[in-house]
């Protein structure tokens, strides 16, 4: 087999045609938001807003409805909930995230556990990216194209957000309803990607590229551009793996993007082990 006939092979299938393009639409919409959750410190959200839409997901599927209905409702509760716990007591953000995702966690696999015959728990917690179908390849390139629009036309709002919400608010922006509409999109890329990667590795897909490119510049615009890149990048070189290795899609997809943060770790021009040790040495 040649080189060309490598590349080719995989993708004349179409489930793997349809893997990839999921595989892209998630981890592009993923490694955008993870930007902004990396700077904001809002990494523990992306984990408890990925568990807490399980009930939602379960539910769907019970009542025969697409699962990104059950899944958008649980994850904009898990935001007001978490907000509500915030504003009303004296818990820390940390304290109110935990409560509110274990138990709505909690809740998803009760409903699971009653009736195991009707809900693939497997399906649900790891993804199954080379099994969709074309409704589903519809629903989540229509998920990402939209928050992806939201995200990139309120940009500037949102960077002015994560870098400095005094100034923010000086300026006239409700700093509050603000934060709610990136929550809401936080909750709506978790839809998105639900399908491809599962409840489990989606966090690792909302973490992992922007804290790679936070290690690699100093910019917030080629930040963006750094994560989207990697998350492409992951997306590719994970179905390749899996295909050839015959291991789970998913996961070569996030190992790959976790290769991406080991050699920027390294080898990042300021801020990996190799710069730093020289920075030491000239001091």
């Amino acid at each position: 087999m040649n080189f060309l006939n490598a590349l080719t092979e995989p993708f004349a299938y179409g489930f793997m045609s349809n893997a990839l393009t999921v595989a892209l639409a998630a981890a592009l919409v993923c490694s955008v938001l993870s930007c902004w959750l990396v700077l904001m410190g809002w990494a523990l959200m992306g984990d408890a807003i990925s568990h807490a839409v399980l009930p939602g997901v379960a539910v769907s599927y019970l009542i025969g409805v697409p699962f990104a209905a059950g899944a958008l409702v649980f994850g904009l509760g898990a935001v007001f909930l978490i907000g509500g716990l915030r504003n009303t007591t004296a818990l820390k953000s940390d304290t109110a995230i935990g409560v509110v995702f274990t138990t709505l966690f909690a809740l998803g696999l009760a409903i699971v556990s009653k009736t195991p015959s009707d809900v693939d728990l497997g399906h649900i917690l790891f993804g199954n990216v080379l099994g969709v179908t074309t409704p589903d390849l519809v629903q989540v390139c229509v998920l990402a194209v939209i928050t992806l629009g939201i995200l990139l036309y309120l940009r500037k709002d949102l960077m002015l957000l994560a870098f400095d919400k005094v100034h923010a608010h000086a300026l006239g922006i409700n700093t509050r309803a603000l934060n709610f509409l990136l929550l809401g999109l936080l909750a709506l890329t978790v839809v998105t990607s639900l399908q491809a990667m599962g409840i489990i590795l989606v966090v690792a897909m909302l973490i992992i590229p922007g804290a790679t490119a936070f290690l690699w510049t100093r910019s917030f615009g080629r930040m963006l551009l750094v994560s989207a890149g990697l998350g492409i990048a992951s997306a590719v070189l994970g179905l390749y793996v899996s295909y050839y290795l015959d291991v789970s899609a998913s996961a070569a997809i996030v190992l790959a993007q976790a290769l991406f943060f080991a050699v920027t770790y390294v080898a990042a021009p300021e801020q990996g082990m190799i710069a730093r040790a020289r920075h030491r040495r000239a001091a």
